[in-house]
């Protein structure tokens, strides 16, 4: 496999059986940078929100939510994340609504590890590795592989609330992300009032510049497409 190298990736696994959960985290290990785990929808999508990870693998049979409503979630916040369905059922319904919700790959259990891997390394290569970096304003560079901002091919050091306000905005390409929105995916399950969400903008807009992500007064922020 060229490009992506999964030892630069980061992954969630949610799993509401404990002794599933840890063991792929364990075998995981071997493979990626970074492993989160969870152990229902509703942890995996406040995990995903604080720790941005590259690809998911999820089973769909859960308590409080489910993987397939987790990953109608997650779809909204980042299209373009990867996620692997992991399933007892084999019924065309339960797959058909995976293939409806944006899953990308849908297993069987019990999991056959090397038939994972070989999902993850395709997934890889197939959706990661074509996402490439995106240019924006003032020759900075965000890499969606390594989920880091560059200026001059230097990394630049966001705290993990800056770096999760400007994914959230590079998810969002030349839209407005609204403030609720900020407050939803960047605080997550934190109270904070709309003069700290300012303040925290204004720093983070002064550490990158002002031109690469705009302001619309009363309403939001966005990072613009460039041409």
């Amino acid at each position: 496999m060229s490009g992506v190298v999964l030892k630069d990736l980061k992954i969630l696994i949610v799993e509401d059986e404990k002794d599933i959960r840890e063991s792929m985290a364990e075998a995981m290990r071997y493979v990626f940078s970074d492993v989160i785990t969870a152990q229902n929808g509703d942890e995996g999508v406040k995990k995903f929100r604080k720790f941005n990870p590259n690809m998911v693998i999820t089973d769909i049979a859960m308590p409080i939510m489910d993987g397939l409503d987790m990953t109608k979630n997650l779809k909204k916040i980042s299209p373009n994340t990867p996620i692997i369905a992991l399933s007892a059922f084999s019924d065309k319904d339960k797959l058909l609504k995976a293939i409806d919700v944006g899953i990308d790959k849908y297993l069987l259990k019990p999991i056959d590890m090397d038939e994972l891997l070989v999902a993850i390394e395709t997934l890889a290569k197939n959706k990661i590795d074509a996402l490439g970096d995106i240019v924006l304003a003032d020759g900075y560079v965000f890499s969606q592989v390594k989920k880091v901002l560059l200026k001059d091919n230097k990394e630049i050091a966001l705290t993990k609330k800056e770096l999760a306000f400007i994914s959230l905005l590079i998810n969002r390409l030349g839209t407005l992300v609204l403030h609720e929105d900020i407050k939803t995916n960047v605080w997550i399950g934190e109270k904070a009032s709309d003069a700290a969400i300012r303040t925290f903008i204004k720093r983070v807009r002064d550490k990158v510049g002002a031109d690469m992500i705009k302001n619309v007064p009363g309403l939001g922020y966005k990072i613009e497409v460039l041409q």
